[in-house]
């Protein structure tokens, strides 16, 4: 567990069906990285946030940066923030399938309750985030990307 303070972003956020979830975050990346670069901006690791989840529906997803300071969006391009508070994490390399549900896991061990709401129309994350330590820009390889699984949990301001 460790406590994060509010972070700017900069983001493109969608309403995607699962099955194509992956897809669509990789060509946000590259749209993403296109618009950074355009405009000169420094930023951190990539992170990709699911805001809804709802596995046999649409998923609200975003994809992001860390920014030191907020910057001005555009019609694609939010700025946005990363709340302040306690986040428990877990390092993993590749598909975080048995990531999520060993870090979900560990939580309800500890006794620690998320900061979602949970639905049937789909969990509505506070935050819930993966950020990508290996940048996807110079390892293409998918299977070899190191990833930081991320969720808020409730009541833990920092």
């Amino acid at each position: 567990m460790e406590a994060k303070p509010e972070r700017h972003t900069a983001g493109i956020r969608v309403v995607t069906p699962f099955r194509g979830m992956f897809a669509v975050r990789d060509q946000l990346m590259d749209e993403l990285y296109t618009w950074l670069d355009a405009r000169g901006l420094t930023y951190g690791p990539t992170f990709f946030r699911l805001h809804v989840v709802a596995m046999e529906a649409d998923m609200d997803i975003e994809v992001g940066v860390v920014l030191d300071k907020p910057v001005d969006g555009d019609t694609r391009v939010i700025r946005g923030i990363l709340p302040a508070g306690d986040y428990a994490f877990l390092k993993y390399v590749n598909h975080g399938r048995r990531a999520n549900g060993t870090l979900i896991d560990w939580i309800r061990a500890q006794n620690l309750p998320m900061d979602v709401v949970e639905n049937p129309a789909g969990d509505r994350f506070a935050c819930r985030y993966e950020a990508y330590l290996t940048d996807p820009r110079s390892e293409r390889m998918k299977t070899k990307w190191q990833i930081e699984l991320a969720i808020r949990l409730q009541g833990q301001q920092a």
